[in-house]
């Protein structure tokens, strides 16, 4: 199934040369389905690269999904065409009476700014407060993760001595978990950031549990007992030479900056880079896609009959004996 984008988004043109199934908006309003709502937050300063990056994985699935990108009213962004924004974003005030299956909220490169001191900051709160009652699933990627945690239980970033640059080896906490279904006993995700929250802050809330760890590069993913909440510290959805670009930038700023580890053949930057971490983006994003298409109910507006620790229920409705009997009274997608 495709992802459906608006005409002339530049990630159109470059994800067809790929082959990847994308689908413009005109020839979706003849199909007979409900496709997936995602909304992206995109707060990258490269919006039309992470728009591809994001885009992409999220086609690689059966399912059809739905895309709305979403920018910030609190904050102009310098790195990209105005234009670009004005066309194909909104902003927050203008979809805030809409419901979606799932959101993404992207990284920022502002990993040692105190929260409270970047000018989107309650802009961005009052976005993740809407989530919790109008989101079924939301997925916080790098800084977008440190920021969740931070705002929905306080857990405070720690600063690293060095950046954490490169291709880690990581684990699987628990395999048959939803997010983790199908995964190797072995997996790389690339990690570029100078923050972190420790697997003993995430374990301190009972709420939350690690499902991915890095004995290099700390925990990779972590989730909310019933998955409404996501949390990823690394970069799966990263280019093939993203960490590349990023490593030449600072060399040519006079930065001191380390090869990334794992990345160039042999760890030499003359040679080529080795992709090892595609494969489960795919299926990790396959993997949230296919829980949140399971258990959103059909009708969105019916998301706030969803309480957030546990079952879906109707004031008129006898209790459910479980989750997947709640979803059934109201109409749960896939059941």
């Amino acid at each position: 199934m495709p992802i459906l984008v608006q005409r002339g988004l530049p990630a159109y043109k470059t994800l067809k040369q790929e082959n990847v199934f994308v689908m413009q908006d005109r020839r979706a309003a003849k199909q007979d389905i409900r496709p997936l709502r995602i909304a992206i937050v995109n707060l990258m300063p490269l919006k039309e690269v992470t728009e591809t990056q994001l885009i992409r994985l999220l086609a690689n699935s059966p399912l059809q999904v739905e895309l709305e990108l979403l920018t910030l009213a609190s904050h102009t962004f310098t790195h990209v065409d105005p234009l670009h924004m004005e066309t194909f974003y909104r902003k927050f005030d203008q979809l805030r009476r809409e419901k979606f299956d799932g959101m993404i909220i992207t990284g920022a490169p502002i990993e040692t700014i105190p929260f409270e001191e970047i000018d989107y900051w309650n802009e961005l709160k009052e976005i993740m407060d809407y989530s919790t009652e109008c989101v079924f699933s939301t997925l916080h990627l790098c800084w977008g993760a440190q920021a969740g945690l931070y705002h929905h239980y306080g857990l405070q970033k720690e600063i690293l001595p060095e950046k954490l640059f490169g291709v880690f080896p990581h684990r699987a906490v628990d395999k048959k978990h939803d997010l983790t279904r199908g995964f190797d006993e072995e997996f790389f995700v690339p990690h570029s950031r100078w923050a972190d929250v420790s697997r003993a802050a995430l374990e301190s809330v009972p709420e939350l549990k690690v499902l991915a760890v890095s004995d290099e590069a700390g925990v990779h993913m972590a989730a909310t007992r019933n998955k409404r909440r996501v949390f990823l510290q690394g970069h799966c959805e990263y280019d093939w030479d993203t960490l590349k670009k990023e490593y030449e930038r600072d060399l040519s700023r006079g930065e001191k900056t380390k090869i990334p580890v794992n990345y160039f053949k042999n760890d030499d930057p003359k040679r080529r880079v080795v992709v090892r971490w595609s494969g489960h983006a795919n299926l990790f994003f396959s993997n949230w896609l296919n829980f949140v298409y399971q258990e959103t109910p059909y009708a969105l507006e019916d998301l706030g009959l969803l309480k957030w620790r546990g079952s879906v229920v109707k004031a008129a409705d006898p209790p459910a004996e479980d989750g997947v009997a709640a979803l059934e009274n109201i109409g749960g997608l896939g059941i």
